[in-house]
């Protein structure tokens, strides 16, 4: 692993910066540590497919995720003038005030050699409903993961479905599960 600092100054987008920086550097890698306010952060609550834009003098927290070619999935905490807590998935439009200092480690890409090669192909069918927060949320999660799949027509019964390698597992909590467990590792193609 290599660690790579970077700062950004005011007005910096901080996630369009970090996929920035994993397209220069062509790898892969996560957030080692933060420091750093915002002047807006936008971030996407549970249950919502719009982001939640909050404006002020916002403290950083957290930032955990990972960083790819592919893209970024990236969980923001922060606080607010009161103090309040908020937090989410990190959108674009997420603007530094004064500063932020971010630690990134980088994968050594020989450790790709030790990985499962997925072949490309969408093994993951979804079927969802279009303004369906769960679809949204779903599809963001494999896009954010580079795992590729295909969308169909819903089956009767509550959206989204899905189906891995032909099984289908349930709806967004059970692919939540999925991930949580380390299940869809081995059908990203951004790693």
């Amino acid at each position: 692993m290599e660690p790579k600092a970077i700062h950004l100054g005011p007005g910096a987008d901080l996630r369009k910066s970090l996929e920035e920086l994993a397209q220069k550097e062509q790898a892969e890698g996560f957030v080692l540590s933060v420091v750093g306010n915002l002047s807006q952060a936008a971030f996407a609550c549970p249950g919502s497919d719009q982001p939640t834009l909050l404006s002020g003098e916002l403290e950083i927290i957290t930032l955990q995720g990972t960083v790819s070619p592919k893209g970024v999935h990236l969980h923001l905490s922060f606080s607010d003038a009161e103090c309040q807590v908020w937090g989410g998935h990190l959108e674009h439009g997420s603007t530094v005030l004064k500063g932020a200092d971010v630690l990134v480690g980088l994968l050594d890409h020989s450790s790709k050699a030790s990985r499962p090669i997925a072949d490309h192909q969408p093994h993951i069918r979804l079927a969802v409903a279009e303004g369906c927060p769960w679809s949204s949320r779903a599809m963001r999660m494999l896009r954010s993961l580079g795992i590729p799949f295909e969308l169909t027509t819903p089956e009767a019964g509550s959206v989204p479905q899905i189906w891995i390698e032909g099984t289908m597992i349930g709806g967004y909590e059970d692919l939540a599960d999925w991930h949580g467990q380390g299940k869809l590792e081995r059908f990203r193609t951004g790693f």
